[in-house]
């Protein structure tokens, strides 16, 4: 919850209008955090005190893992599955490192909403090959932005940790804006 690239997104996101809620999950375990997810979608789907007609769902790493499959369980549960309205993913760990013959990809290829992926073009987790491949077959609308020779934890050799987080900001805002009906902000 408190890993820099997500506290200087929500921060970002904040500050153009978009509310964000952060939560964290401290096992380490997929199913684990998927239930984690579910729970909190389930909440703000249903509370009374915030009437929120979407959510978008985001993660860094496991937690955009756990976030595709709490959208691929809730979309074959309910018909109706228009209250998440997207996935972005940070980092998203397609594969164990040097392992890129078992891929991750299961819930990407079922999930329906638009996906947004930014990832390290030299993430040793996600082979840029690999993860355009996955997309090709994906149904749901997808974007992919390479953050060039960036590894899994977006470190650049050259670039301070701002000048990425920048970059990655606004990649994520502009993608949210052509993928809702944000007021020009």
């Amino acid at each position: 919850m408190n890993f820099p690239h997500l506290v200087s997104l929500a921060a970002y996101l904040a500050s153009h209008g978009v509310l964000c809620l952060r939560f964290t999950c401290k096992g380490l375990n997929i199913v684990h955090r998927t239930k984690a997810f579910k729970t909190v979608v389930e909440y703000l789907r249903h509370s009374d005190d915030y009437k929120l007609s979407g959510v978008f769902l985001a993660g860094r790493s496991m937690g955009s893992r756990a976030a595709a499959s709490v959208i691929r369980h809730l979309g074959q549960e309910d018909d109706d599955d228009s209250f998440i309205q997207g996935l972005i993913c940070l980092s998203y760990p397609l594969h164990r490192p040097k392992l890129q013959s078992k891929l991750q990809d299961e819930d990407l290829l079922l999930i329906k909403c638009p996906v947004l992926f930014v990832s390290g073009a030299a993430d040793e987790m996600c082979e840029k090959q690999l993860l355009e491949g996955v997309a090709s077959q994906m149904k749901a609308p997808k974007k992919i932005h390479w953050i060039d020779k960036a590894n899994h934890g977006m470190a650049v050799k050259g670039r301070t940790a701002d000048d990425v987080m920048e970059e990655i900001n606004v990649q994520v805002f502009t993608w949210l804006r052509e993928n809702t009906e944000l007021e020009n902000k």
